[in-house]
């Protein structure tokens, strides 16, 4: 999904003022001074109001009658929303945002591994290979690394030919693609194609213990990369 910071004076408000909120410049409980703000970021009122709409739409804000509009408390945000991620991401408050979704990843991704080793398709095994392609020839740091990232872990679960497993990609999706752009813009990132190839080959061979194994090391790798992004340990190099 495109940074909102890239769609116009609209996009640029929605933005400043998510960024703000999300990183704690603005508190939650906080009564948003609409007038005054639309006069700091030098936008009409019709432009704030409508930036205030999308950030009501996230979770962010809400608006009552003799309390005006108002930043409601963290409970209310959309944690799944790719802006609101990055917005955490950016403002230094993400890591535990991070932490949950590699917790939600250990309970969905070993799970569809095995099962994708036991419905997987000729024509699944090659969208597979195809990503991991694409994950071999990007810069580690670059937009293609996390598209092919991406991609991969969305084959996965569409490999187990179960449809509701399929759009699980829509809640992990958003923060995996946030993820890779906070790991992988360090210096220790190294190859990811060996821990993925061993998840592809094992759901090739249709072994449903080795996929969900290797998965769960996958995983345990990328909580890692996550504490030495953190600096938390200097064990051994990302991948």
């Amino acid at each position: 999904m495109a940074a909102y910071s890239a769609r116009g004076v609209h996009g640029q408000v929605v933005q400043s003022l998510g960024s703000r909120i999300v990183g704690g410049a603005v508190p939650e409980g906080a009564t948003l001074d609409v007038r005054a703000l639309g006069e700091e970021l030098d936008v009409s009122l019709t432009v704030m109001r409508e930036s205030l709409k999308v950030l009501a739409g996230k979770g962010l804000v809400g608006a009552r009658q003799k309390r005006g509009t108002f930043v409601r408390e963290r409970r209310h945000w959309n944690l799944l929303d790719a802006d609101v991620i990055r917005w955490c991401v950016e403002g230094g408050v993400g890591e535990e945002l991070m932490r949950d979704l590699a917790d939600v990843r250990s309970v969905i991704e070993p799970a569809a591994a095995r099962r994708a080793a036991r419905h997987r398709t000729d024509a699944d095994l090659d969208v597979l290979e195809a990503a991991l392609g694409l994950m071999g020839r990007a810069r580690a740091d670059s937009a293609d690394a996390a598209e092919a990232d991406a991609a991969f872990h969305r084959a996965l679960l569409a490999a187990t030919g179960n449809e509701m497993l399929a759009r699980m990609d829509m809640l992990l999706e958003p923060g995996l693609r946030e993820r890779d752009r906070l790991v992988h813009a360090h210096a220790f990132v190294d190859d990811p194609v060996p821990s993925h190839r061993a998840v592809l080959d094992a759901v090739r061979d249709r072994d449903e213990d080795r996929a969900e194994r290797v998965m769960l090391d996958l995983l345990a790798k990328a909580v890692e990369d996550l504490d030495r992004v953190a600096g938390r340990t200097t064990s051994r190099g990302a991948r």
